[in-house]
């Protein structure tokens, strides 16, 4: 059985605030990992983080661009492994923006996940966490601005 992960944050941010933080490399860095995205369907772009050797994978994301409608949905591939050219986790991340009065709302899925729940909660939990991140950091523009 494939997993979904799904969650649902408020923002007292218009979208467009919103989008920036999910599609602009540098904003992202901030509040998930390091990359080399750019919001161009087809682009093919990486995460890179820690290896995490208990889950079998490389600390390495491959990810390619599915579709952009430009301040209301991003969607990529998101995939990962050993490292040794196979991949453990086959999955699509997708980000919906849904103008709310005084601000958006954020959802977050994750499809394909596979049956292993261990991967699956560690993900979970940080996908929360990092979307939150994001909340902390959009209240802060001038540390943003300062790091551009």
């Amino acid at each position: 059985m494939k997993r979904t992960i799904q969650h649902q944050l408020y923002y007292p941010h218009p979208p467009e605030e919103v989008w920036e933080w999910l599609t602009r490399s540098e904003l992202i860095a901030q509040w998930l990992m390091p990359n080399d995205f750019q919001p161009e369907v087809g682009r093919e772009f990486q995460f890179t983080t820690r290896p995490m050797p208990q889950f079998e994978f490389d600390g390495h994301i491959f990810c390619q661009v599915l579709e952009i409608d430009p301040c209301r949905k991003l969607i990529y591939s998101w995939k990962g492994g050993p490292g040794d050219g196979s991949f453990n986790l086959d999955s699509v991340v997708s980000f919906t923006l849904i103008p709310k009065e005084q601000g958006t709302e954020l959802l977050l899925e994750h499809s394909g996940m596979m049956e292993n729940i261990n991967i699956y909660n560690a993900m979970n939990i940080g996908w929360l966490k990092n979307i939150q991140k994001i909340l902390d950091l959009i209240h802060a523009p001038e540390q943003t601005t300062k790091r551009n």
